[in-house]
């Protein structure tokens, strides 16, 4: 069953009659301000009039004017606000390059404006996205289940999707006389992706019409079939249906019952669904005879379902209750099928007035039952925009409207959708980055990225992609992966999968260079955080390793962490104390520190950081007796630790870091850069972001070298945090080293 549109009124000149038109969309829905949208209407005409005039015609026989006032008409039937139907009028116009989005905003507010913009991005994916319904890459949905997907994902508004859906109704409409080709492309898209869309929705007479259209053009022959056997019969099913209602109306009328009976027409597409999925033929199908009751209460529809196999024999595996488990779409009614007068098979769907609106028109039906506020600050808009984000939840597909699939797909949150260069769409992680994506598509091509463009523009390697980016991987011949990319901190890569292909490459490579590379990136991290320089011996066998060359090579194959390694050290360098530890005093100097340090034997002492060397946790530490400022903190590898341990060797006591750090400390860190301007606010700015405290700066410029040292003392709670900064800042342009600076002798 295919739905005839109305024409829109035509004035005697021959241009559409908008005071007429006018009066048919206040007959659909409630227009609150009439001369606002005929505004719209005003101004979508004058922009296709200066278009035509300046040659700017985007396809011949079609009007940007028209198929704005169809669309409004589509979504005045499904009662949507007047915002969404300004934003309908005007979209084509803005889509065609005739209006601007900017004028569009300036003289309609930025809701109508947000609302064409959103649709404007969903058609940015059909245009890059080649209509294949093949799987990519190995995933386990098509192509076109992706398009849904990512198109759900993007929408943060429902009006948008209802936007598009009745622009692509308008479009199935007007491809009956375009060349096969397009037509077949058109109903394609509208099969695949705008139909199971509509449903989602729960917007059902739009979704039959889809489905018939896109079916008509995509199974001609089989089309042609059902509706020439629907036509034969249709005299003969109209006075049975007539006689069926009659006879229901007599029943309800008995039982006290104020309802609604109507004759329901199946729709094509329906039909051979079914017959496909049960392997029936035509005269098989029992709901082709089929009437609708409507009434008042919930507890009515049990009472006429009484009555109705009161009447006529029903059929019971042919029985559904979706108002006890309804539909995922949100679709309520009860279905029976009976054997009725002259031994016919009848449908009979019984269900509220309210649920027969919510079935029509799905998520809009709220706009009318949840109260009539509009206001984006009321609460019951809010909660109206709650729930239809909650439907835009692609739970689930369903085969066809009785029945469901036993596949569940969702869109989550962690998930993102992004396009090849050939427009497949392609889901990835969330915070995913070129390089994840170029492991997503062949581990080769992973190995020899050497950059990337996002939506034609370069970008670098660490860039977050969104959902919707098209990407380009740019590789090079002789590029391999870097060993920065397995740096947790540069965020280079996000998913395990491109992590492990990357570990994979550096162990397989030759030991020899994996031996260089290790040791010279443990020795750049030893002189960052300013440790102290190990025996490398002893280190490897704390990380279950036999000796410093397979420390080396375990690093350089990427089996070790260098944080691993750092921790190690610390460890080698200052074992925990067996001995119970009793917590020490809050410092004076630093504010409270409970449950950051542990004394070894003594009470509560009051304690210091010693300025000198600036230990944080996660270094190894010693504690120094002094006379009347209690106990200061030292690093052990402290210059003027070493000088105490000589002259007063029973001062020094064992000191550990507690089981919880709550608190940050000072440390000196020194930056070597080529000068430029904004160098220090860039530096600044990284530090703010990374909620790190500056206590003190000192720059100075060697102009004769164009370089720059920067030294600053920053509040850190730990090795760890210490390290990420470091990363961080050296990740910032012309920046050639960032590290901790080494203790010094007073």
């Amino acid at each position: 069953m295919v739905k005839v549109r109305d024409d829109q009124p035509i004035s005697m000149d021959g241009t559409v009659n908008l005071d007429a038109w006018m009066q048919r969309m206040h007959a659909k829905t409630l227009v609150i301000d009439e001369d606002e949208l005929l505004r719209a209407c005003r101004i979508s005409k004058r922009a296709e009039e200066e278009a035509i005039a300046s040659e700017n015609v985007w396809a011949e026989g079609q009007s940007s004017f028209r198929t704005g006032l169809e669309m409004a008409e589509i979504l005045a039937d499904l009662k949507m606000d007047q915002e969404t139907l300004e934003a309908a009028i005007l979209y084509r116009s803005v889509r065609e390059g005739k209006l601007s989005l900017e004028t569009v905003r300036d003289q309609f507010g930025p809701t109508v404006g947000k609302l064409v913009e959103g649709v404007l991005r969903m058609a940015a994916i059909h245009q890059k996205h080649k209509g294949s319904n093949k799987t990519v890459l190995g995933q386990t949905g098509s192509q076109a289940e992706n398009v849904r997907k990512m198109l759900v994902a993007m929408i943060n508004d429902v009006r948008v999707a209802l936007i598009k859906i009745a622009e692509r109704t308008c479009a199935i409409r007007a491809v009956k006389d375009v060349a096969a080709s397009k037509r077949y492309q058109v109903a394609r898209e509208v099969f695949d992706i705008y139909a199971p869309l509509a449903h989602r929705l729960g917007v059902g007479h739009v979704k039959w019409e889809l489905e018939d259209l896109s079916f008509r053009y995509l199974y001609p022959t089989d089309y042609k079939k059902i509706a020439k056997l629907l036509d034969e019969r249709r005299l003969d099913r109209e006075r049975y249906i007539r006689d069926v209602i009659s006879a229901l109306n007599d029943k309800l009328t008995e039982a006290s019952i104020e309802g609604q009976v109507d004759g329901r027409v199946k729709h094509i597409y329906s039909i051979w669904r079914k017959m496909q999925r049960k392997n029936i033929s035509f005269s098989q199908v029992y709901d082709i005879r089929a009437v609708r009751i409507l009434v008042p209460e919930v507890r009515d529809c049990y009472s006429v379902l009484g009555i109705v196999h009161s009447t006529w024999r029903n059929i019971p595996k042919e029985f559904d209750d979706y108002i006890a488990s309804p539909k995922p779409n949100g679709y309520q009614s009860l279905h029976t099928a009976v054997i009725g007068p002259e031994g016919k098979v009848v449908e009979v769907q019984i269900r509220t007035f309210q649920m027969h609106d919510d079935a029509e028109l799905g998520v809009c039906a709220h706009w009318r039952y949840k109260g009539t506020d509009v206001k984006p600050a009321s609460q019951g808009y809010e909660e109206k925009m709650a729930w239809l984000r909650q439907v835009l939840e692609w739970h689930d597909e369903l085969v066809d409207e009785n029945q469901h699939d036993d596949v569940s797909h969702e869109v989550t949150n962690d998930r993102i959708y992004v396009l090849t260069p050939e427009g497949h769409i392609v889901d990835m992680p969330a915070g995913s980055t070129p390089i994840d994506f170029a492991y997503r598509v062949h581990t080769e091509i992973g190995h020899a990225c050497r950059g990337a463009k996002v939506n034609g523009r370069m970008v670098p390697l660490t860039h977050s992609l969104q959902i919707g980016d098209q990407v380009e991987v740019l590789t090079g011949a002789n590029s391999h992966p870097s060993r920065d990319w397995l740096n947790p901190d540069l965020h280079y890569v996000t998913s395990s999968r491109a992590r492990a292909k990357i570990a994979a490459w550096f162990k397989a490579q030759d030991r020899e260079q994996n031996v260089a590379d290790g040791k010279q990136a443990l020795q750049r991290e030893i002189k960052r955080f300013a440790l102290e320089v190990p025996d490398f011996g002893e280190l490897s066998k704390l990380l279950n390793l036999t000796t410093a060359e397979d420390l080396f090579a375990a690093i350089g194959a990427g089996d070790v962490k260098l944080m691993q390694v750092v921790h190690a050290l610390e460890r080698q360098q200052r074992p925990a104390p067996e001995l119970t530890n009793v917590p020490i005093s809050p410092s004076k100097q630093h504010g409270p520190i409970d449950d950051d340090l542990n004394i070894l034997g003594v009470g509560n002492l009051l304690t210091t950081m010693a300025g000198c060397c600036k230990p944080v946790p996660g270094d190894s530490i010693v504690g120094y007796i002094t006379v009347g400022r209690g106990v200061s903190i030292h690093r052990e590898d402290c210059v003027n630790l070493l000088q105490l341990r000589s002259t007063e060797p029973e001062r020094i006591i064992e000191v550990s870091w507690g089981h919880q750090v709550s608190h940050a400390y000072p440390v000196d860190v020194e930056i070597q850069a080529y000068d430029r301007t904004g160098l220090l606010r860039d530096i600044m700015v990284v530090l703010a972001n990374a909620q790190v405290n500056v206590i003190a700066a000192n720059t100075l410029s060697d102009k004769g070298a164009s370089m720059a040292k920067i030294r600053l003392t920053v509040e850190i709670d730990g090795l760890e945090r210490l390290g990420k900064v470091l990363s961080q800042i050296e990740k910032l342009p012309n920046i050639a080293e960032a590290r901790r600076v080494a203790t010094k002798a007073h």
